[in-house]
């Protein structure tokens, strides 16, 4: 069993995996400038209620987008566990060629999700991660990574529309009965909830085109469940697509017998 971390920029998700199973996932809160050792008590926390014994964790291993917190999530991790955690990051055994102008500039969430995805999908695959950014991964047939496009999430996106428009409330994110809404709410809720799922079908339909083939897609992000009912095209949803990405490449680079990976 490792212990597997993702940071990103609103939730830091923690699991513990092993190829028999999912142990447990969860989200706790990003914050830059906490200590290590409040991040150490919260993980130590987590792990005390789901059972796990702390010797039965042989490694662990960190994706992040925030590297402000990488080593306090390290030095965290190195207190409750003694381990010292391996990053994603250039230098990695990855499995992927990742043809882009600049490999090392490709997010490490990126890079795990793609590995889960290429673990149970056959390529090409195109890979959407809804998380504060929202994320488009192409893989083409050859099982490389080729590039993808960001842009805005959801909650950004909501943010920004009522913060810079005077009479514009917050809302409730929720898909509304109709498309035509009779009302400011249900008019946010449609643009927001039909806006995203007709933009990701555009962009689903202009990927395959340049591709020159249809591709499998895979979904991952707690928000895509707001959107994926409402899709045009056939997607599988994988809410711990990372964790299994992370399982791989910890497998893959994995400490030499013998070589001392606790403090």
């Amino acid at each position: 069993m490792i212990l597997a971390v993702d940071i990103a920029n609103t939730y830091i998700t923690v699991g513990c995996i092993d190829r028999r199973k999912i142990y447990f996932w969860e989200r706790i809160t990003t914050v830059i400038g906490k200590p290590n050792l409040e991040y150490a008590i919260t993980l130590k926390s987590i792990l005390e209620i789901y059972h796990i014994n702390l010797s039965s964790i042989e490694g662990a291993i960190v994706s992040s987008v925030v590297p402000p917190l990488n080593r306090t999530i390290s030095e965290a991790i190195r207190k409750i566990t003694g381990i010292r955690a391996q990053f994603v990051g250039s230098g990695m055994k990855t499995g992927l060629n990742i043809r882009m102008d600049n490999p090392r500039g490709v997010g490490s969430d990126m890079i795990a999700t793609a590995v889960g995805a290429l673990e149970m999908h056959r390529p090409p695959l195109i890979i959407i991660d809804m998380s504060t950014a929202v994320s488009f991964s192409v893989i083409d047939a050859e099982s490389s990574y080729i590039g993808g496009c960001l842009m805005p999430g959801i909650r950004i996106s909501l943010e920004a529309l009522s913060a810079n428009t005077a009479q514009l409330p917050k809302i409730s994110l929720e898909a509304p009965r109709q498309v035509i809404g009779k009302n400011t709410v249900v008019s946010m809720q449609s643009g927001i909830v039909y806006g995203y799922a007709s933009m990701f079908d555009g962009m689903i339909e202009r990927i395959e085109a340049e591709l020159g083939e249809s591709a499998s897609i895979i979904a991952t992000g707690g928000l895509m469940k707001l959107v994926l009912p409402h899709l045009r095209h056939e997607v599988a949803f994988d809410e711990t697509l990372i964790l299994k990405g992370l399982l791989t490449l910890y497998e893959r680079n994995r400490p030499l017998p013998g070589k001392m990976h606790r403090s």
